[in-house]
């Protein structure tokens, strides 16, 4: 048996070791020299303006939040004010912070560390990357060193400085968690940084900093279900925030590049179904009429692979290379398509500002008496009348209904009655007979690639059938 002396002697030997050579970092000094560039952001709207049409965010259920001081603390009878933060980004008086902090605003109130109150001017703002630039009338004020958040890594630590629930410059320290996150299909354009940093409500537009004291990033969003910091929290990249702010300076709007194609990722059952190496790329789902893509040949079940020379890994990373592209640069894509790599050239056009991908789920019984039953893949399919498709805005020749989902695997991949299936294995359907007969021709134990309509987005669904197909 070990002596006590032994056992403790092993112990500070262990903290002696490589553990207690990597002490943590210190943040003070990072603290004291950026802080000054840090300020407080007021927005006061009039009740009944436009600011108030933003209502309570307690009312709004989303699990994604941005977050700012609650907007229910009133000044006075007609007022509703809301806070942030923002820094310094120019000693002239340029301020960064985000779009919802100040959205709908009167009156936009900033203080800075020494405790002087300016009036801003709002120069700008952009919806979808969540990017607001002010500016108030001051000189020599200490501006922000901006870093390369294109060399930001999942690890790395990371410091805020905020004003969450009104308490000024409080500081936070955690990890970059993941980089290159799309978080949902109005902000695809920005591959937000994800951090474990205690964020709140009051902590919108503030800086991420790294180690050198450099703005990486700018607090935007959180994760929660309640309101609360669960130590998941996203921040606009700064290279991506500085291209935004860009435009807003110049002409007080963002403009940005556009294909017209709607994209998903690529699964391993889609890789295998398409003849793909390896599991990669944005798979074309919908090409739509009278865009760049569709000009130039771009087809439903293409998967891109590169864009310009740079690598798509993943369907989402292809909107903020395109969405930073500037309208009428002409690029390249490397299109995965009939077993082959093509390239092919695209003009990037301007996106439409009221663009928008969602769609609703389609309901009601069909109208035709045509139906068969497909036991191998679990499903019960009907033929579209002319009526139905043209609500779905289909041609006349165009899908088959589903009727049921009976089989197991149909049901786990995410099929549901009333579905439109557009294509089996790629190859068009316009009738339960046509369907049939592609079906019947599929190997049993081989993946099954569907393209489906759901209200008006497609999406390409991709399944190995049961033995049995049924339950």
């Amino acid at each position: 048996m070990r002596s006590f002396g032994t056992v403790a002697a092993f112990l500070i030997g262990l903290a002696a070791g490589p553990l207690a050579a990597q002490s943590l970092p210190d943040f003070t000094g990072l603290v004291e020299k950026t802080s000054p560039s840090v300020v407080n952001i007021v927005s006061i709207a009039e009740q009944g303006g436009a600011g108030a049409a933003r209502g309570d965010e307690e009312e709004v259920p989303e699990m994604f939040r941005r977050f700012f001081d609650d907007p229910r603390f009133e000044r006075g009878p007609r007022d509703r004010v809301s806070g942030g933060s923002g820094f310094i980004v120019s000693a002239d008086g340029y301020l960064i912070t985000n779009h919802h902090v100040v959205d709908g605003a009167d009156e936009v109130r900033v203080t800075l560390k020494d405790r002087r109150e300016f009036k801003a001017k709002i120069i700008g703002t952009d919806q979808q990357s969540d990017v607001a630039l002010l500016k108030i009338e001051a000189k020599g004020l200490p501006a922000v060193t901006l870093g390369d958040s294109d060399r930001v890594k999942a690890g790395q630590w990371a410091v805020a400085i905020g004003s969450p629930f009104g308490l000024s410059y409080t500081v936070t320290a955690g990890v970059v968690s993941a980089v290159g996150r799309n978080l949902n299909p109005d902000q695809r354009y920005v591959p937000f940084i994800q951090n474990d940093l205690s964020i709140n409500r009051g902590n919108s537009g503030g800086p991420l900093f790294n180690l050198d004291g450099q703005v990486i990033g700018i607090n935007s969003q959180i994760f929660s279900q309640t309101g609360g910091s669960v130590g998941i929290s996203f921040a606009i990249p700064i290279n991506y925030a500085n291209q935004v702010v860009g435009q807003l300076k110049a002409k007080g709007k963002v403009s940005r590049g556009y294909i017209g194609v709607n994209l998903q990722g690529v699964t391993s059952e889609d890789a295998e179904a398409l003849g793909l190496s390896r599991v990669a790329g944005a798979l074309v789902v919908q090409v739509n009429p009278d865009t760049p893509g569709a000009k130039a040949g771009l087809r439903v079940g293409d998967v891109i692979l590169t864009f310009n020379g740079s690598a798509i890994e993943d369907s989402g990373d292809l909107p903020p290379l395109v969405g930073a592209t500037m309208p009428g640069t002409r690029v390249s894509l490397g299109v995965f398509r009939d077993g082959k790599q093509v390239s092919v050239p695209v003009t990037i056009a301007e996106l439409p500002g009221s663009l928008t991908t969602a769609g609703t789920d389609g309901s009601g019984e069909p109208a035709t008496p045509g139906d068969t039953r497909q036991k191998r893949l679990g499903l019960v399919i009907g033929d579209l009348n002319a009526a139905e498709r043209e609500a779905l805005g289909l041609d006349d020749a165009q899908g088959v209904l589903v009727k049921e989902v009976t089989g197991t695997a149909a049901r786990r991949a995410g099929l549901r009655p009333n579905d439109v299936i557009l294509m089996i294995n790629r190859q068009n359907v316009d009738s339960v007979a046509a369907f049939a007969r592609v079906a019947g021709a599929t190997k049993p134990g081989s993946p099954v690639m569907l393209l489906i309509r759901r209200g008006q987005t497609n999406a390409f669904i991709t399944f190995t059938p049961e033995n049995d197909g049924e339950e």
